[in-house]
């Protein structure tokens, strides 16, 4: 390496000589570990720590020089199991790109002192975005090139952030990270060589480019931490496709790939001296004789083949092994022999109910029909729940039109079956039967609750409703209820900017909080994340809720029960002599249990509640509306927030593209469309229109400035490119500004443009960011944030 600009020590280097062997005894141990590596990305990710202990300073990055030799490129990890790659120009406009240029080694002072970068270079800059997003403070570097001791080409770059001992790195770190760099060129020359074989089932994912080899070495460490299988871990944590395992595994085992097929056809005599707990220990299923022979499937072949049972149960078969993934064998376990607690497949129930022209009374059902809907009800109940499913919707149809059920899935109704019309009345009885309702009303609408744990293998309950519909017939809706742990708050979906706002308000030690949305926009489950935040040994926390679905431990947890004279407003004057810190309660639809909430805030206590409304401010509005007294109201307020559910990409199939300059107006004029009552908008529409674009870059551009946004593809795990759902979510805070207009009464533009003001994001504003963020698509947005 070449010696450029390293300026001396401001004060007298220690010449201890012990000092100096102690840290060349730790390059040494370093050096070792560098040489035991097994490629660059075990490197980049796995040693970061070493180098920074070594030279004693914050953060390390190591580049590696791109095929084409314009870039240098270092892999940085995102979260917990993912990973971007961060490219760099080899040019003067950056610092680890200017020592790739010359080839010299820097060692700044502060990078942030612009003489300084100037007496090195007049191009250099640093390049303060990263800073700016984190809050990190960058102030010493240390960057030297890596260059191969055989053909003196460049290989990469080092970097060292931020000196713990303040000041520039010493001379004897210099000399180290000479040596270090030489220990590093080799290790790069000897890693850019052809890869080897295949060694592992999984390294095929490896060779294919699927993962990073690091990435596969952190999914190895983490199923061995879980105690987890690791394709569950690669499936699951790292979002690795099914048939891309499967290859992998074709190539380790030299077999083909079979991949899980629904319409593939029972083999009953096959199967018929094979039972199902055999199967699934043995680990083989035979799927079909043909002319080639017997085509026998497995998840681990050489152990199956190794036991040699195959040949003695079919000793006449000419064997054809088919390797498939450990999920995929367990769905054609499923498939043959009906999931678990289910005798039957929905096709085998439904071909044994024939149609007829005599509808069966709902009173006198024959046995063996009633044991027919019981399994046909349990199996689309089970099914509703492995599919994710919200609700289950049974609409049966006058005459002889048949009865058809379909499934919410990600907020979209989708086809399941249909039964013929002779069952209808009694499938509609079995339903009442199961949630104690009176079978014998058919004119008036009735609601209960299934607990299914009483007919069927899962501990669920579902909610009910049972609606009278033209024609003599009664549909039903039951909503499987989302029982469970509370989401982490941090695991919302809420922006990183909202975050920080929605803890510091729910942190307060009394007031009151709303979360207002339609029917099934998540606003319990984000009440029960802010309650699982909140919820600490000393603190007493009571919820009125109607039904209970979340449980938590250390929660008093109340149900509602209106018939039983139990109402909210019942429950609320309850709580007020039960010593509460924080109370929620499931909704406030009434004068008196608003008027009850505020009466506890202003009391010392916090209270949670929702409300089904539009916005925030139309919140406020329409609480006012009902006869609140401004004043209490106001000093009770801590705030509203609003939220939507839209639908998310697949994380598997969503494609990006980068969007034209006609496609980026039209999101920054819908975003700004939102600040149009705002003063600083009114003032200089195009001023602020270009400060919005300008955070945007800063936030969400890449190295270019250019976005990358995403489009819905879809594939064999999704809905039409849509998986999931994220929470758009609108905050507005009880700031001064907000309360003096809500004792004022204003109208509902002036509480939005002073809490635009205030810093809140609306609905559509907050999924615009996340259009931008990649998670959905804008034609998501808009399809919620309807006004």
């Amino acid at each position: 390496m070449n010696d450029a600009y390293i300026p001396r020590d401001p004060v007298s280097e220690p010449s201890d000589t012990s000092l100096r062997l102690a840290f060349f005894r730790k390059l040494q141990t370093v050096s070792t570990k560098i040489h035991a590596t097994s490629n660059l990305d075990e490197i980049m990710l796995d040693l970061g720590m070493e180098f920074c202990d070594l030279l004693h300073c914050d953060r390390f990055t190591l580049y590696a020089m791109d095929h084409e030799k314009d870039y240098i490129v270092s892999k940085v990890k995102t979260g917990l199991t993912t990973f971007r790659d961060l490219k760099l120009a080899v040019s003067p406009h950056s610092i680890a790109g200017y020592v790739a240029l010359t080839r010299e080694t820097l060692n700044i002072a502060d990078v942030y002192d612009e003489a300084e970068l100037q007496r090195i270079s007049a191009d250099l800059r640093f390049q303060k975005g990263v800073d700016q997003r984190t809050g990190y403070r960058t102030r010493e570097m240390l960057v030297a090139p890596l260059i191969s001791v055989e053909s003196h080409d460049l290989l990469g770059v080092v970097q060292f952030i931020n000196n713990r001992d303040g000041g520039p790195f010493s001379s004897i770190v210099l000399e180290g990270v000479k040596e270090l760099c030489d220990t590093l060129s080799v290790a790069f020359s000897q890693r850019m060589k052809p890869p080897q074989l295949v060694r592992t089932k999984y390294d095929g994912l490896v060779a294919d480019g699927v993962l990073a080899a690091g990435e596969l070495e952190l999914a190895v460490r983490s199923a061995r931490q879980k105690g987890l299988p690791l394709e569950e871990v690669l499936l699951d944590q790292f979002q690795v496709r099914v048939p891309d395992i499967g290859q992998s595994l074709a190539h380790f085992h030299h077999l083909p790939y079979e991949p899980f097929k629904a319409e593939r056809m029972k083999p009953v005599e096959l199967l018929k001296n094979l039972k199902r707990q055999y199967v699934q220990e043995a680990g083989w299923l035979p799927l079909e004789d043909g002319k080639d022979g017997l085509s026998v499937l497995a998840h681990d072949p050489e152990r199956v083949m190794g036991a040699r049972v195959v040949n003695q149960i079919f000793p006449k078969a000419k064997l054809l092994f088919r390797v498939t993934t450990a999920r995929e064998f367990q769905q054609t376990v499923d498939q043959f022999y009906g999931a678990v607690g289910d005798s039957s497949s929905v096709g085998e129930l439904l071909s044994g109910m024939e149609e007829g022209d005599e509808e069966f009374d709902s009173a006198e059902v024959p046995e063996a029909v009633e044991n027919e809907l019981v399994k046909l009800l349990n199996k689309v109940i089970t099914d509703a729940y492995r599919q994710g499913v919200s609700d289950i919707h049974i609409e049966p149809l006058p005459g002889k039109g048949k009865t058809g059920i379909r499934f919410r899935k990600d907020g979209t109704l989708v086809p399941y079956i249909e039964i013929p019309a002779a069952y209808r009345a009694a499938l509609v009885a079995r339903i009442k039967i199961m949630c104690d309702l009176d079978i014998s009303e058919r004119r008036k609408p009735q609601d209960g609750k299934i607990k299914f744990k009483k007919y069927g293998p899962l501990d669920i309950e579902l909610r009910v409703a049972t609606i009278p519909s033209t024609g003599g017939v009664e549909d039903v809706v039951m909503r499987i209820l989302a029982a469970g742990e509370p989401i982490p708050l941090d695991k919302l979906g809420v922006l990183p900017f909202n975050l920080d706002r929605l803890r510091a308000t729910v942190e307060k030690p009394y007031g009151l909080f709303f979360v207002c949305g339609p029917t099934g926009s998540g606003k319990t489950t984000t009440l029960h994340s802010v309650l699982n935040y909140l919820n600490t040994p000393d603190t007493k926390i009571w919820t009125a809720e109607d039904p209970v679905e979340i449980t938590q431990k250390g929660l008093r947890q109340v149900q509602v029960n209106r018939k039983a004279g139990l109402d909210f407003a019942t429950v609320m004057r309850a709580f007020l002599r039960a010593d509460p810190d924080i109370i929620m309660v499931g909704e406030m639809r009434d004068k008196e249990t608003v008027g009850m909430g505020i009466e506890a805030s202003l009391t010392g206590h916090l209270v949670f509640a929702t409300l089904h409304t539009n916005s925030a401010p139309e919140s406020v509005v329409r609480l006012l509306d009902m006869g609140m007294d401004p004043f209490n109201f106001a000093d009770a307020l801590l705030g509203i927030l609003a939220q939507r559910l839209a639908k998310r990409l697949c994380g598997k199939c969503k494609q990006a593209y980068h969007p034209g300059a006609a496609e980026l107006d039209l999101l920054l004029t819908e975003f700004c469309s939102e600040l149009q009552h705002t003063a600083s908008f009114q003032k200089d529409a195009k001023a602020s229109r270009a400060t919005v674009l300008a955070g945007w870059r800063e936030r969400y551009g890449g190295e270019d400035g250019r976005f990358t946004l995403y489009r819905a593809v879809g594939c064999e795990e999704c809905n039409k490119g849509y998986k999931g759902r994220v929470g758009l979510h609108e905050l507005m805070l009880g700031t001064d500004r907000v309360k003096k207009l809500l004792q004022e009464h204003a109208r509902v533009a002036e509480l939005l443009a002073a809490a635009l003001e205030d810093g809140m994001l609306t609905l559509k504003m907050d999924g615009i960011e996340k259009v931008l963020l990649g998670i959905t698509d804008i034609k998501m947005v808009r399809a919620v944030c309807i006004k």
